[in-house]
């Protein structure tokens, strides 16, 4: 515990006081092609109870932290999307130990040719998968396995059409989308899951292609008003082979960004999944953020 409080601090610490002294820097470079934006989030937050405390509680220590890239790069008629988004947080509770409360990894790289101000022929590859081990917690404090890194993970190469009526909103359409699933050590492990086919690959094998299958995906990133950011993206899935509503993957990434003031921002977001391969039903995850927040892009918004 003492390790890991210390360990947070000194993570805080060098946030705050290594950045430069202001936390949203905006340099405008009107002679490059490419605009760039960082977004880097760390959050942390800690109690502690002497052994008489009477009102109640729980020793814990919580730390996660965001990592957001993005690069657009556009020439003539040529244009390159990409975009890194990391997430990661834990929580320590005192008698419960070590407990992840976010974790994402995602990568993005788009290459557009332009038909127009507002429509793009484009392909795109992506990948999708989380840093480290996630457990199932259950009412006897027992845990189960149903993740890893690389387990699973997504990746999916799209070709299509894209529409960008604004700067901060755009719409992929693609007809063909094939994805493969990985699913790393595939040996049992995930039962907890499925015992046969664990997030759609069959027990025994790494991966699952599906080479016939429809993406559509969305996506906003705007300042909604002064120091007040919304992003969101959504994104279908749709395997040919296997087509009916039930099987239609879901997902909705939100989150919504004030900026309290240079340093200190408050996040709240959230995720709403379904995916018939890893659960019948609809999942949901919520999280809060209070902590320091870092900016930096060589452009101007558009208002």
């Amino acid at each position: 515990m003492k390790k890991i409080i210390a360990s947070g601090a000194i993570l805080l610490f060098l946030s705050i006081f290594c950045f430069p002294a202001t936390a949203q820097i905006v340099k405008p470079d009107t002679t490059s092609n490419w605009k760039k934006r960082l977004i880097f989030n760390v959050n942390f937050n800690q109690a502690a109870f002497s052994s008489n405390w009477k009102a109640g509680g729980i020793n814990s220590v919580g730390l996660n932290g965001a990592f957001n890239y993005k690069a657009y790069y556009a020439k003539d008629k040529i244009t390159w999307d990409n975009e890194i988004d990391f997430l990661y947080g834990f929580v320590n509770n005192s008698g419960q130990g070590f407990r992840k409360t976010l974790d994402r990894m995602f990568f993005d790289t788009k290459v557009g040719y332009k038909l127009s101000d507002k429509w793009d022929l484009f392909t795109s590859l992506n990948f999708l998968s989380q840093f480290t081990e996630g457990y199932r917690y259950n009412d006897d404090d027992s845990e189960d396995l149903i993740s890893d890194i690389l387990a699973p993970a997504f990746i999916t190469s799209a070709w299509g059409l894209q529409y960008k009526p604004v700067p901060y909103f755009k719409v992929r359409i693609a007809p063909f989308a094939p994805r493969v699933t990985i699913l790393r050590d595939n040996n049992g492990r995930f039962d907890a899951v499925d015992p046969a086919r664990p997030y759609g690959v069959v027990l025994g094998e790494s991966t699952r292609f599906e080479w016939l299958a429809f993406q559509a995906t969305a996506d906003f990133d705007k300042d909604i008003a002064k120091n007040l950011n919304l992003k969101w993206r959504y994104m279908l899935f749709a395997n040919y082979e296997t087509l009916e509503a039930k099987t239609i993957d879901h997902r909705l990434d939100l989150m919504l960004t004030a900026q309290v003031n240079k340093f200190i921002s408050v996040g709240l977001g959230g995720i709403l999944l379904y995916d018939f391969d890893q659960d019948d039903g609809v999942q949901l995850s919520q999280s809060f953020n209070f902590g320091f927040r870092y900016s930096f892009q060589n452009y101007e918004e558009k208002k």
